[in-house]
């Protein structure tokens, strides 16, 4: 039996019909770890092997007890800029190396307190920073599909964790796509919800305007709805948090779509530049609504122009929070930063009062255009990022097919969502013709999740990518090592 080709929800039924114990699971997960990493290089730190094994045991015997908690024995991966009580979180960085957590995040919280297993923490870019999971600590991360290519990110290590087979659970967070495009990037499910639906902290600062949630990267669609249902729900430690939703993300998936559902499909939002063969699987994926009796129609029809582009809005705000958040302990450490982030922390110091009024004029705009979209249609279908994943290293590509790509280009679908606020998932869409992943992005009304992953379940029982992962055969080429 390849435990590493089942999603969760499989390995759950194999726990609970006792067919397999949490200690071989276990045991399983660590062996995994160890024969992928000198590949992925994505856990990049790991429990003691007896502290793991012990907390196994114990879950059996729960399980034996008939005590088990939903997630009972499930090993868990958390991207390292999250906390984990007693567990360094380096947010990728030299300068926090050393930050051990005193305290689980909200989220984690919930999800030992529903039986799972932290393992270790995933890679991702330094403060989560960009697209592709490298940083000057832990080196590297590669995706499973292709050692050359990057898994994504920031939530790269784990979506590479993910769809390599390595963990069946991890955690992930989105401020522009980072649970969106490594999701894509390595052909799994991936939602960025309402802001406020999964809480985030314990804060040590209040969070003015920002962009990123927490939220599920899955091998299926119900496993997504699963991780939903057992973290959503308000804290007091999140002022953003939203009311409990009062239903069953995993219980609605079978209640299907209306046939009246109004949807809207968009190629390239007026401005991407989306390379040929990702703009021909996208658009084939988002004729599956069409062929199971929902009429699509093009958006630009109907919402002439386009969202405004908000990369420089959306950069500038987030540089801004960010030095607010840790200029502290960095003013005086630029050499233990990449040098791309000292050069965003340095202009952050240019934010004035016309700087945020523009950027914060640009959001209103922005709002308004989702109120025409979605006072129109009820869904709108984008492909999830215009470009085949950029090499492991980097860079991204200036120009695609000839076109010179906008700024940020690789979030151009992603990002607006973040910076309005609505529920956004990507599924598979199938392959390109390297024969890397494509998405599909579903967007919805604000707090409308739940429509969001129906119509996700939709597409993935039409076009089903679960067990396809891919084998993890071949070596990173000469210099391309992490």
């Amino acid at each position: 039996m390849q435990l590493d080709r089942l999603s969760l929800i499989e390995l759950l039924d194999l726990l609970s019909a006792r067919e397999i114990s949490c200690a071989e699971l276990m045991d399983a997960t660590l062996e995994r770890i160890e024969a992928t990493h000198p590949k992925l290089n994505a856990v990049v730190s790991q429990r003691p092997r007896g502290e793991l094994l012990a907390d196994a045991e114990a879950a059996d015997a729960r399980r034996a007890a008939g005590d088990a908690r939903p997630l009972e024995g499930v090993p868990l991966g958390v991207k390292d800029l999250e906390d984990v009580a007693g567990m360094v979180t380096s947010m990728g960085s030299r300068v926090f190396r050393d930050s051990v957590a005193e305290a689980d995040s909200t989220q984690v919280a919930r999800l030992r307190g529903a039986g799972a297993i932290v393992v270790g923490k995933t890679n991702t870019p330094e403060f989560g920073f960009t697209a592709i999971t490298k940083n000057p600590l832990f080196g590297v991360t590669r995706s499973p599909w292709n050692l050359e290519r990057t898994p994504g990110g920031s939530s790269g290590g784990s979506s590479a964790v993910l769809a390599g087979g390595v963990l069946p659970l991890v955690t992930s967070s989105d401020g522009g796509g980072s649970i969106r495009i490594p999701a894509s990037f390595t052909g799994a499910f991936g939602l960025k919800p309402s802001q406020g639906r999964i809480p985030r902290g314990p804060m040590k600062a209040w969070d003015y305007g920002g962009t990123a949630v927490y939220g599920p990267l899955t091998r299926t669609v119900e496993d997504g709805a699963l991780f939903l249902d057992l973290v959503a729900g308000p804290s007091p430690c999140d002022p953003g948090s939203l009311p409990h939703p009062g239903l069953s993300y995993r219980e609605v998936l079978e209640s299907g779509l209306p046939s009246s559902l109004r949807i809207a499909w968009s190629p390239d939002l007026g401005y991407a530049r989306v390379q040929s063969d990702v703009a021909r699987v996208a658009a084939d994926a988002a004729s599956v609504f069409d062929q199971s009796g929902r009429s699509v129609e093009r958006l630009e029809e109907h919402v002439p122009g386009g969202p405004p582009m908000l990369t420089a809005a959306w950069g500038a705000l987030g540089n801004f929070l960010i030095a607010g958040q840790i200029h502290e302990p960095l003013r005086n450490r630029r050499q233990d930063m990449t040098h791309s982030f000292a050069e965003a922390l340095e202009r952050s110091w240019e934010m004035t009062p016309e700087t945020f009024g523009a950027a914060a004029r640009e959001r209103g705009r922005l709002n308004l255009w989702c109120g025409e979209v979605f006072n129109r249609f009820d869904l709108l279908l984008t492909p999830t990022v215009p470009y085949d994943p950029p090499p492991a290293r980097g860079p991204f590509p200036t120009h695609t097919e000839g076109r010179e790509q906008v700024p940020a280009g690789v979030a151009a679908f992603t990002i607006p969502f973040n910076m309005s606020g609505h529920p956004a998932a990507t599924v598979r869409a199938g392959l390109s013709e390297a024969g890397l992943p494509v998405g599909l992005q579903i967007v919805g009304p604000r707090h409308r999740d739940d429509l969001v992953m129906r119509a996700a379940r939709l597409f993935e029982r039409a076009r089903p990518w679960h067990p396809d992962w891919p084998e993890i055969r071949s070596r990173p080429a000469p210099g391309l090592r992490g």
